[in-house]
């Protein structure tokens, strides 16, 4: 279920590959972004976004620090019929513990897996560069459910999407900064401290930290 009170959709396989409605791979995509104080949106205060997309045609990522309230995932399999409520207590630790994340603004009724690259399914994974990939069909989620997903992952409901130009001239006025991605970052499961340890990871002190655009 979504914040509204709805299931994640999930694609079948039989549909198109989540590859199949994102921008080309180019720029900053497999980097993270943080937040910069002025940022004015409220949806992407604080917020460390994951960029699996971003070329001319605009960008895409998964904000990674944001929990989804109290939204459980096993309770999530059981409402997207991929276990029976009775199987609740058989799950793997790796289901048992997976975090349920706001992913941003678009699309959260639909549920995208961030994932380590040692799962990976034809036409429906996203590889996003050596180490991360993204999948949005319900097969990752029952090899998650019988303990033959991938070593690390996360669910997020939504996305953060930019139009073309959109995301260069909001790093241009300041909004954000930007760094090598950080597997712990994005898996790690201190889900609220990731913004402050994001900033220290590109050396910055949370406590000084100016308003003046900086990239890592």
């Amino acid at each position: 279920m979504d914040p509204e009170g709805k299931k994640p959709k999930m694609v079948r396989r039989n549909e198109a590959g989540v590859g199949d409605n994102l921008p080309n791979r180019g720029y900053l995509d497999g980097q993270l972004l943080i937040a910069m104080p002025v940022m004015g949106d409220p949806r992407f205060e604080r917020s460390v976004i994951y960029l699996c997309a971003h070329s001319s045609e605009g960008a895409m990522g998964i904000i990674v620090n944001r929990p989804a309230g109290s939204i459980d995932f096993p309770e999530l399999l059981v409402q997207l019929d991929i276990i029976k409520k009775a199987d609740q207590i058989k799950l793997p630790v790796n289901a048992e513990s997976m975090k349920v994340l706001k992913g941003g603004p678009v699309d959260t009724g639909r549920g995208f897996v961030l994932h380590t690259s040692d799962f990976f399914i034809k036409d429906a994974t996203l590889r996003i560069d050596d180490d991360i990939c993204l999948t949005a069909t319900v097969d990752i989620l029952k090899a998650i459910a019988r303990g033959a997903g991938p070593k690390h992952a996360i669910l997020a409901l939504g996305y953060a999407g930019w139009a073309p130009g959109q995301l260069e001239n909001e790093i241009q006025d300041n909004g954000w900064l930007h760094c090598d991605a950080d597997p712990d970052l994005i898996f790690g499961g201190d889900v609220e401290e990731k913004y402050l340890r994001a900033l220290r990871k590109i050396g910055i002190d949370p406590g000084v930290l100016s308003n003046e655009a900086g990239h890592a």
